[in-house]
C-alpha cells in the first residue's frame, strides 16, 4: 500500500499483489485528475457544512443553557422543561445529520471512490 499525500486527505492506492511483488509500481498523478479534484472537493465541502451545522446546533443549546437559563428551565407541561425537547432535538439532529452523510457517501462519494480506483488499477 502507498500513501498519497493531497491537500485535503492522505489516500492510499492499493496496488495488484502481483505488481507489488514483481517491482511493476503504477505510477498515477492524482493531482490532474478530474475525477480525483472532483472526489476531493466534494469530500471536502460535505464535510465541512455538515460540521458547521453541527457546531451551531451544539453551540446553540450550551450558549442557551449560559445565557437564557431562565427560558430553558420554564415548564412545558407539568413535569418536562423546555430545555429536555431541545436537547433532545439536538441529539436527533446529530443522527440526521450522520444518515446525510451516509446517503451522500453511499451514492455519491463511493461511486467516485470506485471511478478513481479503477483508474488507478488499470
Amino acid at each position: 500500500m502507498y500513501l498519497i499525500k493531497c491537500r485535503p486527505a492522505l489516500y492510499a492506492v492499493n496496488y495488484k499483489k502481483e505488481d507489488y511483488m514483481s517491482g511493476n509500481k503504477t505510477s498515477f498523478n492524482f493531482k490532474d485528475d478530474k475525477d480525483f479534484i472532483k472526489l476531493s472537493r466534494q469530500k471536502s465541502f460535505v464535510s465541512i457544512v455538515l460540521t458547521i451545522l453541527e457546531l451551531f446546533f451544539y453551540f446553540g443549546f450550551i450558549s442557551l443553557i449560559a445565557f437564557n437559563k431562565q427560558f430553558l428551565s420554564s415548564m412545558l407541561t407539568e413535569r418536562i422543561t423546555v430545555g429536555i425537547p431541545i436537547a433532545v432535538g439536538v441529539i436527533v439532529m446529530s443522527w440526521i445529520l450522520t444518515g446525510i452523510y451516509v446517503y451522500w457517501a453511499n451514492n455519491t462519494y463511493d461511486v467516485l471512490v470506485k471511478k478513481v480506483k479503477d483508474k488507478v488499477e488499470g
